[in-house]
C-alpha cells in the first residue's frame, strides 16, 4: 500500500512573497495554540496546551530542570522526607500571587486537599490521588502526607500538582479560576477569551525562583485550530512562534532560512491505537476479540507513516511508553506489518469479509487517515470520527467509543506511572480492565523498590503487548518553527517554557 502525501503546501505557496513583521518593537510575543484549552484551571485540564499555559501561570512546589533533570526548590527552598508517606517543606518567603495575596502554607493544604477530594472531580485524578492530604506545621512550613509510597513523587511536586491562593480559590472556584487565573509564576493573566485569545504580561515581582524570570513584556496566545491558518499568520505577523508543525510544511519553511528558524526535537508523547477489549461499548464487538485485536496490529505499517508522515526524530515502538521514561521496557512481543496475516486472523474470529466500525481521532489528521488507510485495505471499513480532544475524551469517558487514534505526553514526567499507570488501573480510561495488569501496575505505582517496579512494569507491558489490547505507533517529535527576531531553544520535553522566550 503506498501513502499519499496529504500536505498540500497550498498556505506556503501563496504567502511566499508577504513580508513579515517582527513584534519585538511592541515587545509582545505571540504563539498559537491549535486545540481550545477544555478550562484554564490547570487542575480540569489534560491537554497539552494546558500544560504549557500552566507552566507560566502557575508554579510548584519544586522545579526540575529539563536538561539535566536535577529536581530542586521552587515555592520550597528544601524538603525532608519524614518517612515513605511524608514529606516536610520549608516554604520559600516572601512570594506573592498575582492578586497581592501572600503565599504561605495555608495555600498548599487548601490546594492539596481541595485537589485529592474526588467529589471535586478533577480531571486526571492519577496526578493527584496519590496524595492523601497537607498538613500545616506552621505558616512557612507543611506537610504532604501520601496514601501509599509514590516513587515519582518529586517529578509530580516539579510539575502538574502546582499550588493556587487558598482565599481566593475558595472564594471562585475552578469556574472563577477558569476566568480569572491567579498564580505566582513569571507571567500573569490579563485577558481570558475562551477558545479565541489569552493576553499574559510579566511578572515584574516573581520570585527568585530556577524557573528565572520572563524577558518579554506580552504574550499573546491565539486559538487558531487550522495549521495552514497558522501559517499564514506566520508570514503575515501575526504570529511569531509555531510549534507541532507537521513535517512536510516545516520542511519547506526551512527552506526559507532567511525568514525563519525551524528546530526538530524529540518529545516524551507517543502515539497508539486502543481498543474496546473489555467490550464496554459493545460486549460482543470484534473489539473483545483478540485475534482482531492482533489483526489491526498486523495491518498497519507503522514504519511507512513515520517515513513518510511523522518523520524527524521519530521512532517506532513496541510499548506504550516512551523510551527515556523509568520502567519502559520495549522488549516486549511486536507484530509485523502483514495484511495478509491480519485477513487470516480476522477470518479466525470470524470475520472473513472484515466489518464496519467508528474510528476516533482528535489530532493528526493525516496520520489518522494513513491508519484508516491501512485497516480499510484488510476489510475493516472505517467510519471517521474527528473530533476536539474534550470530546473524545467524553465520549471515551461514557464508553461511546471502540476504537481511536490517541497520544499522550505523559506531562513530561519521566516515569511510566504517567502513561501506564493511567490507563491500565482500572480507571474509566481503561479499555482491557485486565485485572492481572490491574494489579501489578497499581503496586509498581506504590513502592519504592526500582528493581521490583521494572519487574512490574515489564510484566504489565508483555501482557499488554501479548494481548495487543494497545496497538503502540512511535515517539513524536515536535517541530518549532520561530521568527528570526526570537531567541528560544526547545527542549525534548514538550514543554514550552514562556519565561525562557526573549528577542535577539
Amino acid at each position: 500500500m503506498t501513502l499519499k502525501n496529504l500536505m498540500t503546501g497550498t498556505a506556503l505557496s501563496l504567502l511566499a512573497a508577504a513580508p513579515a513583521f517582527a513584534d519585538k518593537a511592541d515587545d509582545t510575543l505571540r504563539v498559537a495554540f491549535t486545540k481550545e484549552l477544555e478550562s484554564v484551571d490547570t487542575y480540569y485540564n489534560s491537554a497539552r496546551e494546558g500544560i504549557l499555559f500552566t507552566r507560566g501561570v502557575w508554579d510548584a512546589l519544586l522545579f526540575r530542570d529539563p536538561i539535566s533533570g536535577e529536581i530542586s526548590g521552587n515555592l520550597a527552598t528544601e524538603w525532608t522526607w519524614i518517612d515513605d508517606v511524608t514529606v516536610e517543606f520549608k516554604l520559600r518567603e516572601g512570594v506573592t500571587f498575582h492578586n497581592g495575596e501572600v503565599f504561605n502554607a495555608d495555600d498548599v493544604v487548601h490546594t492539596v486537599n481541595f485537589v485529592t477530594n474526588p467529589e471535586n472531580g478533577v480531571k486526571v485524578m492519577t496526578n493527584v490521588s496519590w496524595m492523601k492530604s497537607a498538613e500545616k506545621v506552621d505558616d512557612n512550613t507543611v506537610r504532604i502526607i501520601l496514601n501509599a509510597p509514590f516513587p515519582p513523587a518529586e517529578e509530580y511536586l516539579a510539575s502538574v500538582v502546582v499550588m493556587y491562593p487558598d482565599e481566593y480559590y475558595a472564594e471562585v472556584g475552578p469556574t472563577g479560576m477558569n476566568t480569572n487565573p491567579v498564580g505566582t509564576g513569571p507571567y500573569k493573566v490579563d485577558k481570558v477569551e475562551a477558545g479565541k485569545l489569552y493576553e499574559l504580561s510579566l511578572n515584574e515581582n516573581y520570585h527568585d525562583s530556577p524557573k528565572g524570570k520572563g524577558k518579554i513584556g506580552k504574550i499573546e496566545v491565539k486559538t487558531i485550530p487550522d495549521m495552514n491558518t497558522q501559517v499564514a499568520e506566520l508570514f503575515n505577523g501575526g504570529l511569531d512562534f509555531l510549534w507541532n508543525v507537521p513535517a512536510d510544511q516545516a520542511e519547506k519553511l526551512a527552506e526559507m532560512d532567511d525568514r525563519f528558524d525551524v528546530v526538530n526535537a524529540q518529545a516524551m508523547r507517543i502515539g497508539y491505537i486502543t481498543m474496546d477489549a473489555q467490550g464496554a461499548v459493545d460486549p460482543d464487538g470484534p473489539m473483545t476479540k483478540k485475534a482482531v485485536r492482533q489483526a489491526i496490529y498486523h495491518a498497519i505499517d507503522r514504519q511507512a507513516i513515520v517515513d513518510a508522515l511523522v518523520k524527524g526524530s521519530s521512532e517506532i515502538v513496541n510499548a506504550g511508553c516512551a523510551p527515556i521514561q523509568f520502567g519502559c521496557d520495549l522488549t516486549v512481543k511486536s507484530y509485523d506489518y502483514d495484511p495478509e496475516k491480519a485477513k487470516a486472523l480476522l477470518a479466525e474470529a470470524g470475520y472473513p469479509d472484515g466489518f464496519e466500525i467508528d474510528f476516533y481521532a482528535y489530532r493528526d489528521r493525516p496520520y489518522a487517515e494513513a491508519l484508516m488507510g491501512f485497516l480499510n485495505a484488510v476489510g475493516i471499513k472505517t467510519n471517521f470520527n474527528y473530533l476536539q480532544y474534550a470530546a473524545l475524551r467524553e465520549k471515551r469517558t461514557k464508553d461511546e467509543v471502540p476504537i481511536s487514534f490517541q497520544t499522550w505526553g505523559s506531562y513530561s514526567l519521566p516515569d511510566v506511572s504517567a502513561i501506564t499507570g493511567e490507563f491500565f488501573t482500572g480507571g474509566e480510561l481503561d479499555d482491557a480492565h485486565d485485572p492481572e495488569i490491574i494489579e501489578w501496575v497499581k503496586e509498581a505505582g506504590s513502592i519504592t523498590d526500582r528493581a521490583r517496579r521494572e519487574e512490574l512494569y515489564s510484566k504489565a507491558h508483555a501482557k499488554i503487548a501479548e494481548e495487543a489490547y494497545w496497538v503502540p505507533l512511535w515517539t513524536y517529535n515536535v517541530n518549532y518553527v520561530l521568527s528570526k527576531e526570537l531567541d528560544y531553544t526547545p527542549t525534548d520535553d514538550e514543554v514550552i517554557r514562556f519565561a525562557d522566550f526573549a528577542w535577539k
